[in-house]
């Protein structure tokens, strides 16, 4: 169950790390006076996020094999894909849907 805390606590830092990456870029490229400043605060938080999630990865890796833990940290494609559609609108084919399907039964091959 401690595995199962981990690696939840790991994806969620690391994608939401992820997303303040894109916020910084959305920033940077925005026509905003302190867009600078914007930036630069975002890629910072996004840093913290990011090695904190690499802190919880070391310890989950203290409990999980490699090959085990990896392949679980996929569920972060299906956290960003929904990021990205509902925060970002961006449009994701059915293709795209298809692929976190497949990604998500992977997972829970991986679980049984």
């Amino acid at each position: 169950m401690t595995h199962f805390f981990l690696l939840i606590i790991v994806s969620l830092l690391t994608c939401i790390g992820q997303v303040c990456q894109k916020q910084a870029v959305v920033y940077w490229q925005s026509d905003l006076p302190a867009k600078n400043s914007l930036a630069i605060k975002w890629l910072l938080i996004a840093i913290i996020l990011l090695a904190l999630g690499m802190l919880f990865w070391l310890k989950l890796l203290q409990i999980l094999p490699l090959s085990i833990a990896y392949p679980m940290l996929s569920i972060n494609f299906v956290i960003v894909t929904l990021i990205g559609q509902f925060i970002y609108q961006e449009k994701i084919s059915i293709k795209h849907w298809i692929g976190v399907f497949i990604i998500m039964l992977g997972i829970v091959l991986l679980n049984i």
